[in-house]
């Protein structure tokens, strides 16, 4: 857990620099994919702990809630005009960018059942829990379906 909150840490140094700077394309990819990397290690080990095929300790389980809700704001700082024709690899669609305002709602849906599932955690109830990672794993595969190409 420690790795990623210094890896968060990092993203949040990079993310203060290329708000003041107009950074390469390819830097802003590497960006938004180290920030989804460590939403999705942590929303994994979340949803092996819904399952019950990992025990985590209270505080482990708000500390990766906590990750989760923390890379779902900073990842879309990495989705800038220009980016959708990097020539890094990537995932994004064009269409990100075609539907801009569509991508923002989803952006903020993600953000706000992210923030449920963090106090959710902190919470202990575990059907709470389960209700509110459900919510944030459909928010994440409603914008992947749209945007993510396969």
């Amino acid at each position: 857990m420690k790795k990623v909150l210094i890896g968060a840490a990092v993203l949040a140094a990079l993310a203060a620099g290329s708000v003041a700077a107009q950074v390469p394309a390819d830097r802003s990819v590497k960006y938004r994919q180290s920030a989804l990397t460590v939403m999705s290690t942590s929303f994994g080990r979340i949803g092996a702990y819904v399952k019950g095929d990992l025990k985590l300790e209270p505080a482990a389980l708000a500390q990766n809630a906590e990750a989760v809700e923390l890379m779902s704001k900073m990842a879309f700082d990495g989705f800038l005009q220009g980016t959708e024709q990097s020539s890094g690899a990537t995932k994004a669609k064009p269409e990100i960018w075609k539907e801009w305002d569509k991508f923002k709602k989803m952006q903020g849906d993600l953000q706000a059942a992210t923030t449920k599932l963090h106090e959710a955690s902190k919470g202990g109830d575990a059907k709470a829990i389960q209700a509110a990672f459900g919510q944030a794993g459909q928010a994440c595969k409603a914008c992947h379906d749209a945007y993510r190409a396969q």
